[in-house]
């Protein structure tokens, strides 16, 4: 979906939410914890302006000026440090009776995002696979179901709760809005300030904007923290806002970047000739001055202002020679060498009298010759001066960022849109995908270092990242483009596989005789070569109308009249019916909505591709009857299962009708996983035997709680692997 800045659908505007730190309270959970509590006045003291604010195009944007800050870190620090003594003995004595049903001192799951059990399969056949194929042999290895639809969200959100997508209410990346058809981040929903005094230029926000996390059902980490096991939470989709619970928490998948989008680079050139807009981001010029050249990096909107009414942050390059140039910005000098992305560089952007939001970025000197070009990544927000909560507690990132660096914090932080649009190539791409792997890493041995006991939870998105970019190189003829020198790329979704086992040899030394290791992922992966547009076939065959004089062209549905329109497609999988009573326009009768599903699932199922003498669309899903649920209404009517080599294809994703039922995919995006989930499946390992016949993503959480000895909540919908009795009713369900 393009939000102002012409960002495409996985950059959806995501909306954050100020949390007063007077209102939060902290619960230390481990030695760890207990240190970042007693020292959380100390680092809010250190920072020069923090400003903690609501970022997000239409919602506002709401400051908290430094001398609150200070003051309700003062308090905060005090009652911790007032109250420790009391809540430690509460601890102990909990933690000394959850810990005596325990099967396990800590267990550990590492989730590896795509890793496709075939691609194992044939590497550990290969024996390229060392660390995992000993997880093998010590315990146990099996393929595990993902969800209908085969969606990371979906998944991830299955995987936490234990329940399909009917009990947590996640169906897609996007759902629609029945009031005015348009899509919305799936995950979030945002809202402005109620109240809010403006005099003159000045824009005071009386209220906080909030956003609201739309996952239902409670996570297993909650559950446990309930019972007195605490748990560690890194990178886990799905986590934004992050809750509150007994535990730490840094979010994952859907954390906006400072602009309020899902991630939006920015490109600078000197070329003249170059187009003004940049599909995933922004294209903007440099002029030259003398010797060197201008330009100036958007920040977030002002308050209370328009999307075109953004802070700024100037900067000047000049080249030095030998393919470098110092970069001048925010009082910083920066040495950039072509082809490099430099460290995380700290922003400040102001916003009015008083206010600021503070982001960081990378820099990549793409070109000096004959044009100047600079890459910057989407400005994430400073997890060491969070403009939101990217954690729980709040002072949490602050922890991690003083004490390993600064690191991502975007959801998507692999720039795609970068290297599908050409603005990155596959060699800086691959180097950007290995500084985030490395920062997870560290986050990742810091937590298991300070944890003696417990649940540490850590997802690294390097391997679903590659493949959805990569996956051109494994097949010749493949639609999308491929650089001249493609020998180097053929092994770069394989390298990524050896990067996770390499990761998981480190892992295993560090394990005591009481704790568990469990390494999965969310989904498996397919080649994306062909795309179907939904929505222009339901047009052919008269199930969507377009308004007078319009061709369908125009993006989120624009061009449909909704008074003739009885069926339209939403998302990466989504057909909905414009029911009457549901939607703002809605013509089909309720009474007839059971029967235009059965005849819309007779016609697209078996959708034929002439073209190429393939099946596009394998099956097609009643969702309210694959996913039952209180909340099986949130989602789609039917949910589109198509055939390996297909997806939903961009043109349809956007909104528009017009343009083939289905043509080639031309993206560097050339991997998914948006297809019929049987194709799928993803991976589970294990140190310690499982009875894992049949196991889907949800029955992890019931595992996992059952290895500390807590029973699993009504809501879950999976079953225990550790028992035998778990696998009967797995198979009965």
């Amino acid at each position: 979906m393009k939000d102002s800045a012409g960002v495409p659908f996985c950059h959806l505007t995501a909306a954050a939410c100020l949390r007063l730190p007077a209102r939060l309270r902290i619960r230390p959970t481990s030695r760890a914890v207990c240190s970042i509590g007693i020292a959380l006045t100390a680092f809010l003291l250190l920072l020069d302006s923090p400003a903690h604010a609501y970022i997000g195009p239409g919602a506002g944007f709401a400051v908290l000026g430094s001398f609150l800050v200070v003051v309700a870190a003062v308090i905060l620090g005090g009652l911790v440090l007032a109250t420790w003594p009391l809540r430690f003995l509460l601890r102990a004595r909990r933690r000394r009776r959850s810990y005596a049903r325990s099967q396990a001192d800590r267990v550990l799951v590492i989730g590896f995002d795509g890793m496709d059990p075939e691609i194992v399969d044939r590497m550990l056949a290969d024996g390229r696979l060392p660390n995992l194929a000993k997880l093998r042999q010590r315990g146990a290895y099996t393929r595990l179901a993902t969800t209908c639809p085969a969606m990371s969200p979906v998944a991830w959100s299955s995987f936490m709760t234990g329940a399909g997508p009917g009990r947590h209410a996640i169906f897609d990346f996007l759902h629609r809005d029945p009031r005015t058809y348009l899509p919305d981040l799936s995950s979030a929903q945002i809202r402005p300030p109620r109240w809010a005094l403006r005099l003159g230029k000045l824009y005071l926000p009386l209220s906080r904007p909030s956003i609201r996390l739309l996952r239902r059902s409670k996570p297993f980490w909650t559950v446990l923290g309930e019972h007195g096991v605490s748990s560690t939470v890194l990178r886990v989709p799905i986590t934004f806002p992050p809750e509150r619970f007994p535990g730490l928490l840094l979010s994952g998948m859907c954390v906006p970047d400072l602009r309020g989008t899902q991630g939006s680079f920015t490109f600078f050139t000197s070329a003249a000739d170059a187009p003004a807009d940049q599909i995933g981001g922004l294209r903007l010029p440099l002029t030259r001055d003398g010797s060197l050249w201008r330009g100036s990096l958007p920040g977030p909107s002002r308050p209370g202002s328009s999307q075109s009414n953004q802070a700024a942050a100037p900067f000047r390059i000049r080249p030095n020679g030998n393919g470098a140039a110092l970069l001048e910005i925010d009082g910083q000098r920066l040495n950039l060498r072509q082809g490099e992305h430099s460290d995380w560089v700290p922003i400040s952007f102001r916003l009015g009298p008083g206010m600021r939001a503070n982001g960081i970025c990378r820099f990549q000197l793409n070109k000096l010759e004959p044009d100047v070009e600079l890459y910057v990544s989407p400005i994430n927000i400073d997890p060491e001066r969070p403009a939101l909560p990217v954690a729980h507690p709040l002072v949490y990132s602050i922890y991690l960022s003083k004490r390993l660096g600064r690191f991502a914090t975007l959801g998507l932080a692999e720039d795609t849109w970068a290297l599908n649009q050409g603005v990155l190539d596959d060699a800086s791409f691959l180097q950007q995908c290995n500084l985030l792997f490395e920062e997870r890493e560290r986050m990742l041995f810091n937590s298991l270092a300070n944890m003696r006991q417990g649940c540490l939870v850590c997802v690294f998105d390097t391997t679903d990242r590659v493949q959805h970019m990569f996956w051109r190189y494994r097949e010749e003829n493949h639609p999308a483009p491929v650089e001249e020198d493609s020998g180097k790329f053929r092994d770069a979704i394989e390298a990524s596989y050896e990067q996770a086992d390499a990761l998981v040899g480190r892992v295993l030394p560090e394990l005591g005789e009481r704790d568990i290791l469990m390494v999965m992922s969310d989904h498996g992966f397919r080649s994306f070569r062909r795309g179907v547009n939904l929505n222009a076939w339901l047009l052919r065959e008269g199930y969507l109308h377009l308004k007078d004089g319009t061709a369908g062209t125009a993006e989120w549905l624009r061009d449909v009249d909704w008074r003739q329109t009885r069926a339209y497609a939403v998302g990466l999988g989504g057909l909905y019916l414009n029911v009457r009573g549901r939607e703002a326009q809605g013509i089909v009768p309720p009474d007839e909505v059971e029967g235009l599903k059965r005849e819309l699932i007779a016609k697209v199922t078996g959708l034929p591709d002439d073209e190429k003498g393939n099946t596009a669309v394998e099956r097609v899903f009643d969702t309210a009857a694959v996913n039952p649920g209180p909340y099986a209404d949130v989602g789609p009517d039917l949910t589109i299962g198509y055939g390996p080599g297909y997806r939903a294809s961009w043109d349809g994703v956007q909104g528009k009708s017009s343009g083939p039922v289905i043509e080639d995919n031309t993206r560097r995006w050339s991997g998914d996983h948006c297809l019929d989930p049987s194709h799928v499946p993803g991976v589970l390992f294990s140190s310690r035997p499982l009875a894992a016949d049949g196991a889907r993503i949800m029955d992890v959480a019931p595992t996992v709680l059952e290895l500390f000895g807590v029973a699993p909540p009504a809501y879950m919908q999976g079953r225990s692997l550790l028992s035998e009795s778990g696998q009967e009713k797995m198979s009965d369900g």
